[in-house]
Formats: C-alpha cells, structure tokens, sequence
C-alpha cells in the first residue's frame, strides 16, 4: 500500500500543468480564429452594404454613386475595392429606363496579426464579393 502512494506523490501537481499548458495551446489558435472571422465578416457586410447601396443610387438617379461608395468603404474599413456596374439589357445608355443593374464590389481582407515579411500579407488575404441588383423604373428619366 505505501508503494502506491509512493508511486503517486510524483505526480502531484502535474496535473494542473498539463491542464495550463493544453488549455493554452488550444485557447490561443482560438482567440485568432475569432479575431480572423469577425474581421472577414466585417468585410463581407462592408462590400454588401457597398453593392446594395450603389445599385439603389444609381436605379434612383439621385446622388453619385462614387461618393455612396466611399462612404461606405470609410465606414467599413475597406482598403482595396473594386466595384463594376452592369446593365441589362445592355443598352447604348446604362442605366436606361426599365433596366435592370447589377453591381458586383470584391476586396480582399487581409488577416489580423500577418507580419508584412517576404509577401506573406499577399497569401493570407481572403477575397469577398458581393453582387446587388436593381430594377430601375420604367419612368426613369436621365438627369
């Protein structure tokens, strides 16, 4: 019996150890992944937002489109932005009355704590895209 116990008084404590030491490894990947996808999701709504908000300015003919998306861009915290508009049908006008717009808005977002050391802030950039659409009214008139 006193050998049991002999053999079990140099674990103790190590316990508590391994506790610390796994609950760290395993929290600190983690807090990033939660860092990381809040920041993708930000972006993401960022450009939504942009999309959806330049197609119902320029299918309302009122407001410049370029400054809606700066404004949204500024809000959101997106850098790089493209954004490309459509119309169909494709008419010698866009937008022409009774058409139909789309707007397409990507950037990348770039993942938090990345070191910009030997281009890897390029690889670990995530692209997203958002595509609006809106109908514009037959009674259009350009301004």
């Amino acid at each position: 019996m006193r050998r049991l116990r002999a053999a079990g008084a140099d674990e103790i404590g190590s316990a508590a150890l391994e506790f610390l030491t796994v609950g760290v490894l395993m929290l600190v990947p983690l807090v990033y992944l939660v860092l990381a996808l809040g920041e993708i999701q930000s972006q993401a709504l960022g450009v939504e937002a942009g999309a959806r908000f330049v197609a119902r300015t320029i299918a309302a003919g009122e407001g410049d489109p370029d400054r809606v998306l700066d404004a949204v861009t500024r809000e959101y915290g997106i850098r790089d932005v493209d954004a490309q508009v459509s119309c169909l049908p494709a008419a010698a006008e866009c937008p022409a009355a009774g058409a139909t717009i789309h707007v397409t808005v990507a950037a990348r977002v770039s993942l938090p704590l990345i070191p910009p050391i030997l281009g890897l802030e390029r690889l670990a950039e995530v692209p997203v895209e958002a595509t609006a659409v809106q109908k514009v009214s037959r009674y259009w008139e350009a301004q």
